[in-house]
């Protein structure tokens, strides 16, 4: 089981450590004990992106769903616009649910796309991205703001706090006998099937947790940028990817999970963090992202063929 782990997170882990001290070394001030706070508001909303990504990859069948950047910027744009400056809503007990519910929403159009319809998740998913990109700019044509107080304190180290719950609930769903099943999905469907498994149900239910997730680190974005802003949240999709594909997760499913995930999208905070600190150019950034998904990529599928061989 340890020899698993390190095999999985092994390769994010140290790139975390690496990537830690490089940051401590070139700029201490900003990563002095006293900004951490500031630090994991910065890094919430990749994290969330980054966890909202993993349910639907670990269920299998080429279960990449790439409309979570596109659900956030819904979220962001529906929650400051239409419902604090337009309706006059506030209340976390309020804007909270409702973030929740329009990603779970989005999640379940997702699901029923891409396991009832059966089309293809990557298609079903670009279908669902492009949909809600139209409408976030027809909510919001330009960004405004602002955000309720509370949200914006969000933005240091509260934002630990949603984090925290999605830990929270996940540990939750691994002691219920919908992780295994997952797994089991997301490794073998026809194998899960045969014994018992409800595969459809299963995925579903992964899409709509997807959603939900997305729905929560729209919330996080929103505390970020203390704004609204049609344009920020689409960029996430992608990272999120790459962070999870860095995590250990593996991009066929059945493996990994939301702690790879996390520490994948710490990884590329950190990274974004010390390109930034040397001026480096966006366009370098994008680089950097491609390379470290293709690495990921082919790291994990070393692994699993070294299983495989093992096995046999």
């Amino acid at each position: 089981m340890i020899r698993q782990v390190i095999q999985r997170y092994g390769f994010a882990a140290a790139i975390l450590l690496v990537l830690l001290v490089a940051n401590i070394v070139m700029n201490p001030a900003r990563f002095h004990p006293a900004a951490w706070g500031t630090l994991i508001g910065l890094a919430a909303p990749l994290i969330g992106a980054a966890l909202a990504s993993t349910p639907v990859i670990l269920a299998g069948r080429g279960g990449i769903d790439i409309s979570v950047g596109p659900v956030m910027g819904l979220v962001n744009a529906v929650v400051v616009q239409v419902l604090f400056l337009q309706a006059g809503v506030s209340s976390p007990f309020l804007l909270w649910p409702a973030a929740l519910l329009i990603g779970a929403a989005i999640g379940a159009v997702n699901g029923v796309l891409a396991t009832v319809v059966r089309i293809q998740p990557i298609v079903a998913t670009l279908g669902v991205y492009l949909i809600l990109t139209g409408v976030t700019l027809t909510i919001l044509p330009a960004p405004v703001g602002p955000v309720p107080d509370w949200l914006k304190a969000m933005a240091g180290a509260y934002s630990i706090v949603p984090l925290a719950v999605i830990a929270a609930l996940w540990w939750g769903l691994t002691r219920l006998p919908f992780h295994d099943q997952l797994m089991a999905v997301g490794s073998d469907d026809r194998a899960a099937f045969t014994a018992g498994v409800n595969v459809t149900a299963v995925r579903f239910a992964a899409y709509v947790l997807t959603g939900l997730l997305a729905g929560a680190a729209g919330m996080m974005l929103t505390a970020l940028i203390g704004s609204a802003d049609p344009n920020v949240g689409p960029g996430y999709t992608l990272i999120a990817i790459a962070a999870v594909a860095l995590g250990g997760v593996s991009l066929a499913g059945g493996r990994g999970g939301l702690a790879g995930a996390a520490i994948g999208a710490i990884d590329i905070f950190l990274l974004q963090s010390l390109l930034t600190t040397f001026n480096v150019s966006t366009y370098v950034l994008q680089v950097a992202y491609g390379a470290i998904l293709v690495a990921a990529v082919v790291l994990m599928a070393l692994q699993d063929r070294q299983a495989k061989e093992a096995l046999a």
